[in-house]
């Protein structure tokens, strides 16, 4: 049976790009930001293209950090594209108007590239950890990143005396070493469009979509 994945629809990103990816590796794709049927979703994307505030306004307008606080307290997984991993951090320096500060599922700051070009645009390796899930496969393909800001640190700090496994996350780099991708339990995000990177992020979908309970 097709697992069902809402794409979270808040106004912003290239979110039909997104659907097809899904559809194409089997998934039962719906594009609403209606909050029931986003919480009753065996998996919610919510993508992100464009200016972190911005993104951040969009999903206040339709409740989306409380559908995903709500879907990660029952274990419900997550993925969150681009911008919409940077929204799963604690703030950004990005210039512009609007809230600055992310959903705070991640501890880190989204700050620009120090790269002499800028935006990062095009493939690039990433380096995942050992055993991850959603790299399952396509460890050593490239991936496709459109970006100016991302997350150059991770300071994960375990207040469960190692009751819960640790994030998992990959790196890449332009200019700097930076946050490709986090597997987190129920939440996963990537800085780069699977969705726009071929035979690669057909697979990182796939993955993902195979995950889900």
């Amino acid at each position: 049976m097709s697992k069902r994945v809402v794409v979270l629809d808040y106004g912003f990103g290239n979110v039909r790009s997104a659907v097809r990816a899904l559809e194409h590796v089997g998934a039962d794709v719906e594009l609403t930001g209606d909050r029931r049927a986003a919480l009753e979703a065996d998996g919610l994307l919510v993508p992100g293209v464009g200016a972190f505030a911005a993104v951040n306004a969009g999903l206040e307008a339709i409740g989306g950090g409380s559908i995903v606080d709500q879907r990660l307290a029952g274990g419900r997984p997550v993925l969150g594209i681009c911008v919409g991993l940077q929204v799963m951090f604690e703030t950004s320096t990005e210039p512009g108007d609007g809230v600055k500060e992310g959903l705070g599922q991640w501890p880190g700051t989204v700050e620009r590239l120090p790269a002499q070009v800028v935006p990062h645009m095009g493939w690039s390796t990433v380096q995942p950890p050992a055993g991850s899930v959603l790299f399952d496969g396509v460890e050593d393909e490239r991936f496709y990143f459109v970006h100016s800001y991302a997350v150059q640190r991770f300071d994960f700090v375990d207040t469960t005396a190692g009751r819960v496994q640790p994030p998992q996350v990959t790196w890449a780099e332009h200019g700097v070493r930076f946050v490709a991708a986090v597997e987190n339990g129920a939440l996963t995000a990537t800085q780069f469009h699977p969705e726009k990177s071929g035979d690669a992020g057909a697979q990182l979908l796939r993955n993902w979509v195979a995950s889900l309970g």
